[in-house]
């Protein structure tokens, strides 16, 4: 296995170091850099031959993906670009995938969501949330973050959606909790029925902001690498197993309860 990496911060960094405990990693390649890192597996590389995916850290990400459509590989962001039908047919047309919003929100608190929903039926509620820097607030909706990062206030983001089916209806709500220092944190909690019972189930991580960001970022990566998405662009949230057994793998920590309703 032969991955790319753009690091253009702290979370690309440790994506790095995260990348080099992988035995199956045989090299890393540091796209736009001069060196490598002190591991005989790195090296700094100008071009993507060679190497597949690339992953990146950088906010402004649609160039990153753009490079790496035309030198054939595919690709893992962090961030969330704007995809139109051009960059989406840069992938398909090549057979390669662009994996989006590697997070901590697309990838870590969106595929811990996807996951339960998977096992719950029936009138499902979702409440999908994560942690962002800014000042804490004081209202909102509450929510159950694991420690240290514990109880917070959190705000609304967009709408609510409905999914329907002849079965059953589900309904999403996305928070978003300000939270000032080096903490973050992410929590799914679904309520619906599983094997005739109606259960609350919370799932929720909590860790130092740029590790998460690293796991999320790495976990994508090798999943791609794996082949565990199509071609096309997609969300962690579309292979909701695989990237969270990869997670789990490379270190994350999940924090549960269920509760009968």
């Amino acid at each position: 296995m032969r991955i790319a990496l753009h690091a253009d911060g702290e979370v690309g960094r440790r994506t790095g170091r995260i990348l080099l405990a992988e035995a199956g990693l045989t090299a890393l390649g540091m796209y736009g850099q001069a060196k490598g890192a002190e591991d005989r597996r790195t090296t700094g590389i100008r071009t993507l031959a060679g190497y597949d995916p690339l992953a990146t850290d950088a906010p402004d990400a649609r160039s990153f993906a753009l490079i790496a459509a035309e030198e054939g590989v595919s690709c893992v962001l962090a961030a969330l670009p704007r995809v139109d039908r051009r960059l989406r047919n840069a992938f398909l047309d090549r057979g390669l995938t662009l994996l989006v919003g590697a997070d901590l929100a697309g990838g870590i608190a969106e595929t811990l969501a996807a996951h339960e929903m998977a096992v719950t039926e029936h009138d499902t509620e979702v409440t999908i949330a994560w942690t962002v820097p800014g000042r804490p607030v004081r209202r909102g909706e509450a929510i159950p973050f694991p420690d240290p990062v514990g109880p917070r206030w959190a705000a609304r983001v967009g709408k609510a959606p409905r999914r329907r089916t002849r079965r059953a209806s589900t309904v999403i709500r996305r928070f978003e909790a300000p939270v000032s220092g080096d903490w973050a944190g992410a929590l799914a909690r679904v309520r619906g029925e599983r094997r005739g019972t109606r259960v609350e189930q919370v799932v929720g991580v909590a860790d130092q902001a740029a590790h998460l960001g690293a796991i999320a970022l790495a976990a994508g990566a090798l999943a791609v690498a794996a082949g565990a998405y199509p071609p096309g662009v997609h969300a962690p949230a579309v292979n909701a197993g695989a990237y969270l057994d990869t997670a789990l793998r490379i270190g994350l920590g999940v924090a549960s309860h269920t509760r009968q309703q």
